[in-house]
């Protein structure tokens, strides 16, 4: 239950972070959670495949999960054209 929790929390965190670097692409508090969970796997697998790491605990995990996010957000925004 923590680990959902802990989830939730920097999904929404990243999400509000992206949206709030890319403008105009906010999708409200749960769209905002779902754009920050799905940026995290994004996030991690990208840098996995890149053998990057952007270090350890809370602000790591936040930075990959808003850099996926971003990343979600483009492909968002070119399939909405």
């Amino acid at each position: 239950m923590n680990n959902l929790i802990y989830v939730l929390i920097v999904g929404a965190i990243s999400g509000w972070l992206a949206g709030e670097i890319k403008r105009g692409f906010g999708f409200g508090l749960i769209g905002n959670i779902i754009v920050g969970i799905i940026g995290a796997f994004v996030g991690n697998w990208v840098f996995g495949q890149l053998h990057i790491s952007l270090g350890a605990g809370l602000i790591g995990v936040i930075l990959t999960s808003v850099i996926g996010a971003l990343i979600v957000l483009a492909l968002i925004g070119l399939i909405r054209r």
